[in-house]
């Protein structure tokens, strides 16, 4: 059984997929903030791969046992949440597939929310096909926190990137529902076929004006949580462009992106779009997949 967000509802557990470096810090640290904010649960994960590590690796090879190693694992994992000052669950799992181990960890305790870091380490990855961080984009049923900035705050400044299909538009009801109080952006780039042409002004203006129209409608035909203001912004461009630089001028804190398997925003970008996009968005980012229909 996997657990996906109640609408209208915050999770009541997080868990934290760290592998021990220092990137993964600012999760942990974010973790710790938005189980705070929310009254949550924090379960923290380690998934041990002597493979992936080079100081474990060395331990094994001198003769260190799987226990030995788990220990040290859990002593470290243990420090860095003291010092975070979050009271949390701890978890080891010993795995050469650190996504599917973070699936069903995310499964079995019923986690709302999957967090994690941007790392050089490749157990957790740095993002680029076939990382762990874009294995869990396509597969984990719940959202996906990737952070990559420290965690200063409260998440203020939202942007909601839509293409305007359903996964966008669910995407947009969980960053309304999990950060309310905030007027989220959302964000449409339409790139313009004819932009590169000495005559392209006139479609310019034409195809910003059907865009606009377009998010309008999209807008009325979703039914936010009441109170709730959403800002739309229509610009014209490639979306890896014209959002990365939108998300750096206007101090973007956290853009959120829908997905679905074979459909939406998302499974359109998990490509080199996607590989771009994450690594050069300057802000962390939320991805949630679309619920799947239950008989």
């Amino acid at each position: 059984m996997t657990a996906t967000p109640e609408p209208g509802a915050t999770p009541h557990r997080l868990l934290l997929a760290t592998d021990l470096s220092a990137r993964c810090d600012r999760a942990l640290d974010r973790a710790a903030q938005l189980a705070d904010e929310w009254q949550a649960e924090l379960v923290a994960l380690n998934v041990l791969d002597p493979a992936a590590s080079p100081d474990q690796t060395l331990a094994w090879l001198h003769g260190a046992s799987e226990e030995q190693l788990l220990h040290v694992a859990r002593r470290q994992l243990a420090r860095d949440l003291a010092a975070a000052k979050v009271s949390a669950t701890l978890c080891l799992a010993r795995s050469e597939d650190a996504a599917t181990a973070i699936r069903e960890t995310a499964a079995n305790t019923q986690s709302g929310l999957v967090v994690t870091g941007v790392s050089c380490n490749e157990t957790l990855g740095r993002i680029f096909l076939g990382s762990t961080v874009e294995n869990l984009a396509r597969s984990l049923s719940q959202p996906l926190l990737v952070v990559r900035n420290r965690a200063h705050g409260l998440y203020r400044r939202i942007l909601a990137a839509t293409d305007f299909f359903e996964p966008s538009r669910h995407a947009l009801l969980v960053a309304t529902r999990f950060f309310p109080g905030r007027e989220p952006i959302l964000y449409h780039a339409h790139a313009l076929a004819m932009s590169g042409l000495a005559d392209a002004s006139p479609h310019f203006g034409l195809c910003v004006g059907i865009e606009e129209t377009e998010c309008a409608a999209f807008l009325s035909a979703t039914v936010l949580p009441e109170g709730t203001k959403v800002r739309p912004v229509v610009e014209c461009g490639a979306i890896e462009s014209t959002l990365t630089r939108y998300v750096r001028e206007h101090d973007i804190d956290l853009v959120v992106m829908g997905s679905h398997g074979s459909g939406g925003l998302m499974s359109l970008l998990l490509g080199s779009t996607a590989a771009k996009l994450l690594d050069w968005l300057p802000c962390d980012t939320l991805l949630v997949r679309e619920p799947t229909a239950t008989a």
